[in-house]
């Protein structure tokens, strides 16, 4: 269970991983993965074909060896059963043995067969050598009535008997009668009739083959990977073996004695741990069995030279496939970087930066629509700037309408009053007031004006309102030096000191009011001030002031927030409104604005 979530955890993280990717890797990726796949299912599926064709060839291959020693050594045991023939029929046979024409078949058949021949010898039933070529003497002691060769022929007279490899030990050298002669060979006895003495007697033929001819017919066979080829007898004792050293000596076991009693055909069996292919071929008269024993992996491509090759090749493939792949995927994915690229230039509006058009046919439609759509967004963004300047200008001469119309009819009636209590110079001194109020709200359309003419504005609007409240409050108006040449947004003072007088000092007794308006500089930047000493505002009230639309006095329609927000459209975010009001205690509003010079003040006023 815990391998399974550990298995679904990683396929997750592959997943995710794949999905994040890039376009390009996707593709990549995408791509290597079905030839690897593609690779791999097609080499298995040559590979089993090929190694079970390879397995029948090789395996046919193997027959045939086998099937060639098969032959040679019938070939070669006929060969000396015709040689054994010769010498009953022709040589021994109604001739008197031993006799010089005797001896002289023998030398002759043996000088003619001296690769394959050691000794021809004739006895009698009494064991004495009466013949023998090339001559050699028997040696002393020695009895070959009890020699197993010997006894077969005389009991099993019908059949040429073949004995197992041995060292000769019976014969040696005629010319000095002392040098012993050991040499390896295969026995071939047979029953004879011979005439001794005129008279005739039962014999044995033997004759020495020697065993380096025997094994020649199955050293040059070599099978697939290590194969093998050896003999055994009808009993499973081996009689040639390639390793038979390793076999004598118990370092190396065979499986000969299993193979005995099998018939012709081939078999699978276990040989030391390891599953083999057994062929097995018996020769003619002799009741030997020659076999040939293949381990599996020799018949297959499973090798490991094989599978190496194998494993190359598809990693050739694999990697030509990547190469394949990489120039591919750069290819069809080069046009989309560029296209994304130049999405990335115009989304950080770079100047100059133009839609990427090229590619195969679908990426260039897709960069000119993109660039279509691209030039209808600037030209509904443009129309959109310019309605919203326009809505923004409309709204700003609406506000400057909406100039509390209470203040104008207020206005008028005191200039009623006035002049029907006869005070001229007071009425005078209002419609001045008045007329200068409205001249600088107007300001030729202009939405930045200067400091002062911004002072003015306000100092024309207290001196209303003063007369309007019959001296109910005190006012200063008062600006540093260097402040009233700088640029102000127009309208930002009149609402506050609006404001103050409403909220702040209205319901006060006669000349407990004060409003102070300053205009300073703070670390480079302007900064005007409105302070009463009126009522003041809870915590709550200042929070919501610059969130809301909270109107700063009744009917007058020209709220903090709309300050707030008017000086930040056309200086940033960096600037606005600050408001610092506690019970009881009077109300301080500061408009932070930069410190710009009134000639510099146009670009601000397109911006906006």
């Amino acid at each position: 269970m815990k391998e399974t979530h550990v298995f679904a955890r990683v396929a997750r993280r592959i997943a995710s991983t794949y999905n994040r990717g890039s376009i390009r890797y996707v593709i990549f990726v995408s791509f290597t993965m079905i030839a690897l796949f593609a690779i791999v299912l097609t080499g298995g599926t040559f590979y089993a074909r090929f190694s079970s064709q390879l397995e029948n060839t090789l395996y046919g291959e193997n027959q045939m060896l086998v099937e060639q020693v098969t032959q040679s050594l019938n070939a070669y045991l006929r060969n000396m059963r015709w040689i054994s023939d010769t010498i009953s029929y022709r040589a021994v046979k109604n001739r008197d043995v031993p006799s010089v024409e005797a001896n002289e078949s023998l030398l002759l058949l043996y000088e003619a067969n001296t690769n394959y021949i050691r000794n021809i010898g004739v006895y009698n039933d009494a064991g004495e050598l009466l013949a023998i070529a090339p001559p050699a003497l028997l040696r002393e002691n020695v009895d070959v009535t009890q020699e197993e060769w010997f006894t077969r022929a005389l009991h099993q007279s019908e059949n040429q008997h073949f004995s197992m490899p041995s060292v000769q030990n019976l014969y040696m050298d005629a010319g000095t009668g002392t040098k012993t002669q050991y040499n390896w060979i295969v026995s071939l006895s047979s029953y004879i009739e011979i005439t001794q003495n005129k008279s005739v007697r039962r014999g044995v033929l033997l004759i020495d083959l020697r065993y380096d001819a025997l094994a020649e017919l199955f050293e040059n066979v070599a099978l697939s990977n290590e194969g093998y080829v050896y003999l055994i007898d009808t009993d499973g004792t081996i009689l040639y073996h390639p390793h038979h050293q390793l076999i004598s000596s118990g370092l190396m076991q065979e499986a000969n004695m299993d193979l005995a009693s099998l018939r012709d055909g081939e078999y699978t069996q276990q040989i030391r741990g390891e599953e083999c292919a057994v062929i097995v071929r018996k020769v003619g008269y002799t009741g030997w069995s020659v076999v040939g024993v293949i381990p599996h992996r020799g018949l297959m491509m499973g090798g490991g030279q094989n599978i190496l090759f194998v494993l190359i090749i598809l990693a050739l493939y694999f990697a030509i496939i990547i190469v394949v792949n990489a120039y591919v995927s750069n290819k069809i994915t080069d046009p989309i970087s560029q296209l994304e690229l130049s999405m990335q230039k115009l989304e950080k509006n770079i100047a100059g930066a133009e839609v990427y058009v090229g590619g195969s046919h679908e990426i260039r439609h897709l960069g000119r629509t993109i660039q279509q759509m691209v030039n209808q967004l600037k030209k509904l963004t443009d129309d959109i700037v310019a309605e919203q300047a326009q809505k923004q200008k409309s709204e700003l001469n609406a506000l400057q309408a909406q100039i509390n119309p209470h203040f104008l009819y207020n206005t008028l009636d005191i200039l009623v009053w006035m002049i029907e209590k006869q005070q001229p110079e007071d009425a005078l001194k209002i419609v001045s007031a008045l007329g200068r109020f409205f001249r600088l709200s107007l300001s030729k359309g202009k939405n930045i004006i200067t400091v002062q003419d911004e002072l003015e504005h306000v100092r024309n609007y207290l001196m209303i309102q003063q007369m309007r409240y019959k001296n109910k409050f005190t006012y200063t108006i008062e600006a540093e030096e260097g402040t009233l040449e700088l640029s102000s947004i127009k309208l930002v003072l009149q609402p506050l000191v609006e404001n103050a007088i409403y909220h702040g000092i209205e319901f006060m007794n006669e000349g407990e009011g004060t409003i102070d308006i300053r205009a300073y500089l703070r670390q480079g930047d302007l900064y005007l001030s409105v302070r009463d000493n009126g009522l003041g505002m809870p915590k709550e009230t200042v929070a919501r002031l610059l969130t809301e639309h909270v109107p700063v006095s009744i009917g007058s329609g020209i709220g903090l927030k709309n300050v707030h927000e008017r000086i930040m459209l056309y200086f940033g975010e960096g600037y606005g409104v600050e408001i610092h009001s506690e019970l009881d205690e009077g109300t301080l509003i500061l408009l932070h604005l930069p410190a710009i010079p009134y000639a510099e003040a146009e670009k601000y006023d397109r911006k906006a």
